[in-house]
């Protein structure tokens, strides 16, 4: 690790080969440890306003997910499931020297989460899942509303090479179209350095293949697990905090993750679907009080 990473002043560059990953993105802080997983389109620049505060009271890892930004598998052969990527980033964690451990992640970052979480037990002391369900509850869930406003999900599960092929033709479109549905692109949440650093990541024909298996393994491997949990009764060990955004139903998020948990709380921010961009100051006021062991402050909250 060297240099300080772009985005994160203060913070030093996290560059290291463990789990058959090349881990990319920026490490910092001081306390307890706590993991920082980013979702789709995006890289680990995306915790770049909650990050220094955060890092007040815990050491922060903040890394690409494996294929995403400038984090490279060594073979994307078996395909990286969030199994395979739960695996990784505990090995990350542990080259750290972090066997125990805080884990927040935010959309496809929380599903490798809480899938790292149920295959690891024990590890993470706190889980955070920011606007998902697991997987299993989102499939059962989807309407035609999901389905337009979600399109990606089914366009880029598609078999290679076909969703690939279409995302070399107009990367640009494909981000921007992304970021205007999730309502990134208004009211600066997005500024302009950041976007550029997300296109140029989305424009990589590995990133594009990466996302691409991200969501195929979604449709299969990753549904089949969680089926599997479901099925044998498996839940998360340790405490979850669900936080939505303003167009999602706090109850009924928390009556889903009670299926997978025994220790659930929920609040809601004010935006949309881009938390820690979108909103930070409102994920900083849930996050820093749930890894604390404290309860969410000066939120609307169940």
């Amino acid at each position: 690790m060297a240099a300080t990473p772009p985005f994160f002043p203060g913070f030093e560059r996290l560059d290291i080969d463990v789990g058959g990953v090349r881990f990319a993105g920026a490490i910092g802080g001081a306390g307890p440890p706590l993991l920082l997983l980013h979702g789709y389109p995006q890289t680990h620049i995306a915790w770049r306003k909650v990050a220094p505060t955060l890092a007040r009271h815990h050491t922060l890892v903040i890394p690409d997910l494996p294929g995403y930004g400038a984090s490279r598998p060594q073979m994307m052969v078996p395909r990286w499931t969030k199994r395979r990527v739960g695996q990784a980033l505990v090995a990350l964690m542990r080259a750290l020297g972090h066997r125990r451990f805080a884990l927040a992640g935010h959309d496809r970052g929380a599903r490798a989460g809480y899938r790292l979480v149920l295959d690891h037990p024990g590890v993470v002391s706190r889980f955070a899942s920011l606007t998902v369900v697991p997987t299993l509850d989102a499939m059962a869930a989807i309407d035609y509303n999901f389905a337009h406003k979600a399109y990606h999900w089914f366009l880029l599960a598609q078999k290679v090479d076909l969703p690939e092929r279409l995302l070399a033709v107009a990367p640009d479109a494909v981000i921007d179209h992304a970021f205007k549905v999730m309502n990134g692109d208004s009211d600066g949440v997005i500024e302009t350095a950041a976007g550029n650093a997300y296109r140029a990541a989305f424009r990589d024909p590995a990133v594009q293949h990466a996302i691409c298996e991200d969501y195929r393994a979604a449709m299969d491997e990753d549904l089949a697990h969680d089926q599997a949990d479901r099925a044998a009764g498996r839940k998360l060990d340790c405490p979850v905090l669900v936080l939505c955004s303003s167009d999602q139903d706090i109850a009924e998020r928390i009556a889903i993750w009670k299926t997978w948990a025994d220790d659930v709380r929920g609040a809601a921010t004010t935006g949309d679907h881009l938390q820690p961009e979108d909103r930070p100051d409102e994920v900083i006021a849930a996050l820093g009080p749930f890894f604390s062991g404290e309860p969410p402050a000066d939120m609307k909250r169940r």
